[in-house]
């Protein structure tokens, strides 16, 4: 643990050494900035960490946050990052069941194989051609919005002019996303798989008119200009432990068992107190980021919090001896897993399981998808494990807001997860218990989160793994030059709340950096 000097003014405290908070750090440090880092855990890293969860088992999960779609090049350019990632070989794979046979719908391996698995599942090219369309249009808004993210903030007219799309504009900014998705498809199925990048830890229906289903949608589809999704290799670790070497390389001090507990400025300098288990101390600066929740930020500054935030997700983490085989015998499970693997993820079933968990009730059929790490990057096996066969599954669940939680945390997601596995389950030709390993102690390698768990483990407000609703890409009323200004001249939010913040992307600590390097001073 490195502590910060007592005496010493620093240009920039930054609270927080999640990702975002690394990514300002090495910027401004190695533009000559004296940086201290305040972290309240014994590691840097946030929700984007690798870890051993599992006791006695040497296997290396990205236990909260697992890939990396919205981190630009340019960071890993500019900072010199020693990290690599891989692209999957398959997009996604959603199992059904058809005139009473399994079936399903893989996406990847080539055009060919694609438009195959279309007409197989439907009967016909419709769906695959209107599939070529719809990701056509976005694949445009993503090469014209995403360099845009490192950018000052465009105004809404001037994001208009660059999308040069109205058609576009018009499905992904203006109307409900649920309307796009009924134009363009008919099959239930194929629907259902579009909108689920509409709802990746956001509670909202297809038809939601506060659009925030946009929002996310929008993000989902935009990252590197291509909206591909890539595996970190070694981990999400391996990022942000590169950042952390590229900020310390620098010169920037990360002081670990550090928790900021207080914020006092007058606009110019500042005084960030902290506290770690020998006491408080104080560190004096020109200008504080903040890499935490904008709830966080008013509590530390004394001002008045947001509304709250709400996750709505549970996340599993599994280590399994084998893959399970699959009802569907068409399709090589390593295959099936190697993509994003959609349970219970029809059009109708995101809809009546959204309408559940509003009404307080779990979801009947809950939906979720999996995502097998260890088939695109086995080095988060060790030798013995990868040797025999073993895999990760990472399962993500979709409805289901901390509300659902509030009565008895413990018990609810008890209940969930195992409705959840029951749903995986009948798609698979074994139970996926017969497969998961087990640990030191004999137990199965599976562990559940609930957004109240994760709240109390990261700070995530609600469980919110994007602090709050996500913005859109474009100024707002008060938004600031680069989106991440607060009332306070010196004080800058460069967590996942700030504009354009959300998801492992180094974007807000990128425009924190910005901001304080344009300020000019110090």
């Amino acid at each position: 643990m490195t502590a910060p000097e007592p005496s010493r003014t620093y240009d920039a405290v930054i609270v927080g050494g999640g990702h975002n908070g690394l990514v300002a750090a090495a910027y401004l440090a190695r533009a000559g900035r004296s940086v201290l880092v305040l972290e309240r855990l014994d590691h840097t890293g946030g929700a984007a960490v690798s870890t051993r969860p599992f006791p006695g088992v040497d296997a290396r999960l990205s236990r909260y946050s697992y890939l990396v779609s919205l981190l630009p090049r340019k960071i890993v350019r500019d900072l010199g990052l020693d990290f690599r990632l891989r692209t999957r070989t398959i997009s996604s794979y959603t199992p059904a069941e058809r005139d009473g046979r399994p079936t399903g719908l893989l996406v990847g391996g080539g055009e060919r194989r694609t438009r195959e698995a279309f007409a197989r599942l439907t009967g016909s090219d419709r769906e695959y051609r209107a599939w070529q369309r719809f990701y056509d249009m976005t694949g445009r808004v993503a090469r014209r919005v995403f360099p845009t993210l490192t950018e000052p903030l465009p105004t809404r007219e001037e994001l208009r002019r660059t999308v040069g799309d109205e058609e576009a504009w018009r499905a992904l900014f203006e109307e409900p996303i649920g309307v796009a998705v009924e134009e363009h498809f008919t099959d239930d199925l194929v629907r259902g798989v579009v909108l689920t990048d509409a709802l990746i830890g956001t509670f909202a229906d297809a038809h939601d008119p506060s659009l925030k289903q946009n929002r996310c949608f929008l993000y989902h589809v935009i990252g590197g200009g291509t909206g591909a999704w890539d595996v970190p290799v070694g981990g999400m670790g391996a990022l942000t432990d590169a950042l952390a070497d590229a900020a310390r390389a620098a010169g920037a001090v990360i002081a670990t068992g550090h928790e900021a507990v207080r914020i006092a400025t007058d606009g110019r300098t500042a005084e960030v107190t902290h506290r770690t288990a020998a006491g408080e101390g104080v560190a004096a600066t020109r200008h504080v980021l903040v890499n935490a929740s904008p709830q966080e930020l008013a509590a530390l500054t004394g001002d008045t919090p947001p509304p709250p935030a709400e996750g709505a997700q549970l996340k599993v983490n599994m280590l399994l001896e084998r893959l399970p085989r699959l009802r569907d015998t068409s399709v090589d499970p390593r295959e099936a897993f190697a993509g994003t693997f959609h349970i219970a993820e029809g059009y109708g079933q995101l809809g009546a399981a959204y309408a559940q968990a509003a009404s307080g009730e779990l979801p009947a059929e809950p939906p979720s998808e999996i995502y097998c790490h260890s088939l695109t990057d086995p080095t988060i096996l060790g030798p013995d494990l990868a040797a025999r066969g073993y895999q990760t599954l990472t399962l993500f669940g979709l409805h289901a807001p901390a509300r659902l939680f509030a009565r008895d945390n413990d018990a609810v997601r008890e209940e969930l997860l195992k409705a959840t596995l029951a749903r995986l389950d009948a798609h698979l030709a074994e139970p996926l218990a017969d497969c998961l390993a087990t640990d030191a102690q004999g137990r199965p390698c599976l562990e559940a989160r609930s957004p109240l768990d994760l709240e109390r483990d990261l700070g995530l407000p609600g469980g919110n793994i994007f602090h709050r609703e996500l913005s859109w890409p474009h100024a707002q009323e008060g938004t600031g030059r680069w989106g991440v200004e607060t009332r306070h001249a010196n004080v800058l939010l460069c967590g996942a709340g700030a504009v354009r913040g959300g998801g492992v992307s180094g974007v807000p600590g990128h425009n924190a950096a910005m901001a304080v390097l344009e300020a000019g001073e110090g």
